[in-house]
């Protein structure tokens, strides 16, 4: 018998089944969310595809390194074409600023006995040749007996002369003989010849000319002798024409007793100095082929809290003819010119001055000891080394291209690259920071570099 319950049921079920099957069938997600995943695919698919290049393109190369401009500016990247130029090998030799011997300095000394009665001027203070600085009261016996006798001998000398004067008239009258007169004559001879030695004495004791001439004329003795600063050939060092003393150092005070001979004051003239080299022995003919050519000498002079100084053309004037026994070190001088930085006058009108350069500065002296040229000459921060090899940084764009040199040469300031077709005369290079840039490859591969990659063999 039919059952129209059980099928109603299984109508019912296959209804279900395929309102189920048709929805699975056509089920569509939502707009946005599709959008998302093909871009993100698309995206995905697009940056592998440009990275791919990209790192089996330029960036693949381990000798092409890209800077971006603030990375140049970090490390303060110059770059400049190459040229052929004159390389000049220098030693570096340390060295001191000092005095010249037996020019600088000078000491003002007491030239007769007596007491320091006044001081006229005062440590630091400039002086002209010939301006008081000591006056001296006498006290030594032996200059007031020596001031005694030339002073008898003078009065007693213009006696015989007036008496020689009065006998030449009487002697023409025919009055008295002519051997009276002669007589006088040699005696007034033998006065002045007393009286020249006299003088000459008095000179050696410190008198000046001018002093001596005012005893005889004035008749009276010298109780006070004035000390002068000394006068000196006129120095023709750069800028300066005229010798300037300065008062280094004063050895006395007022009323203070001073043998002849004691020590005074201590005046120098810094208007030119010297500078010691200390070469290593091993240097010394090297030094001497520097003074047999003529070649100028740089100097770079350390200051306390700015940048050291550099001055180029000095010129080697000699070398010591010895080795030093104990540091065995060879010296050698270079003259040293030495601007005037201030002169000036104070309220009390004394003139005080500064020079540039000072006894006891520590100084670099570089050498010229060889001269080769026609030769690519670079900066030692324009060359890398990496174990065996040296590099230079080829502009290319805004790239730089890592290029394999030979070293001829190389000191502390320049290289000499072989000219063998590595890099030419007006290729474009960095000049600075090329060890920097090598250790940027070095990073960008992850280790060491194979200094062949990119050569075809």
């Amino acid at each position: 018998m039919f059952d129209w319950r059980v099928m109603a049921v299984l109508v019912s079920l296959a209804a279900i089944g395929g309102v189920y099957a048709w929805t699975r069938g056509t089920h569509v997600p939502p707009p946005t969310q599709g959008a998302e995943r093909d871009t993100h695919q698309g995206g995905a698919e697009h940056e592998h595809g440009d990275d791919h290049a990209h790192d089996h393109g330029a960036h693949s190369d381990p000798n092409h390194l890209d800077l971006s401009p603030q990375a140049q500016r970090n490390i303060g990247l110059k770059f400049g074409p190459v040229t052929l130029q004159t390389f000049e090998r220098v030693v570096t030799i340390p060295g001191i600023v000092v005095e010249r011997p037996g020019r600088t300095s000078a000491a003002v000394t007491a030239p007769l006995t007596g007491v320091i009665e006044k001081i006229e001027a005062i440590e630091g203070e400039a002086v002209s040749p010939g301006e008081l600085l000591f006056t001296i009261r006498l006290t030594h016996e032996e200059i007031v007996q020596a001031q005694g006798d030339f002073l008898k001998t003078a009065v007693e000398l213009e006696v015989n002369r007036r008496e020689v004067e009065r006998l030449d008239k009487i002697v023409a009258t025919g009055a008295i003989a002519g051997k009276t007169l002669r007589e006088r004559k040699y005696e007034q001879e033998k006065m002045e010849s007393v009286m020249q030695a006299q003088r000459e004495a008095l000179l050696l004791h410190g008198l000046s000319e001018e002093q001596v001439d005012a005893i005889a004329k004035s008749q009276k003795l010298l109780q006070r002798l004035d000390v002068f600063a000394p006068r000196a050939e006129q120095s023709k060092t750069d800028g300066n024409e005229s010798l300037t003393w300065q008062v280094q150092e004063l050895r006395v005070a007022p009323g203070q007793h001073v043998n002849a001979g004691d020590m005074l004051a201590v005046l120098t003239d810094y208007q030119s100095l010297a500078i010691e080299g200390k070469a290593f022995e091993q240097d010394t003919a090297e030094i001497y082929r520097a003074i047999d050519q003529g070649w100028p000498v740089t100097a770079v002079i350390e200051s306390s809290g700015r940048k050291p100084e550099k001055i180029t053309g000095l010129k080697l004037t000699y070398a010591a003819g010895r080795v030093d026994q104990e540091s065995r070190a060879f010296h050698f001088y270079v003259a040293l010119p030495n601007p005037l930085l201030r002169d000036a006058k104070n309220e009390d009108g004394r003139r005080f001055i500064d020079w540039q350069f000072k006894p006891g500065q520590r100084v670099e002296l570089r050498v010229r000891v060889e001269q080769r040229k026609d030769r690519i000459v670079l900066p030692v921060d324009a060359v890398a080394r990496d174990g065996l090899e040296s590099f230079v940084f080829q502009q290319s764009g805004d790239s730089f291209v890592r290029r394999p040199v030979h070293e001829e040469l190389r000191d502390q300031f320049s290289v000499v690259i072989a000219n063998d077709g590595s890099i030419f005369p007006g290729d474009h290079i960095a000049l600075t920071a090329a060890q920097q840039m090598q250790m940027a490859l070095k990073s960008k591969s992850g280790g060491a570099i194979d200094p062949h990659a990119g050569h075809n063999h």
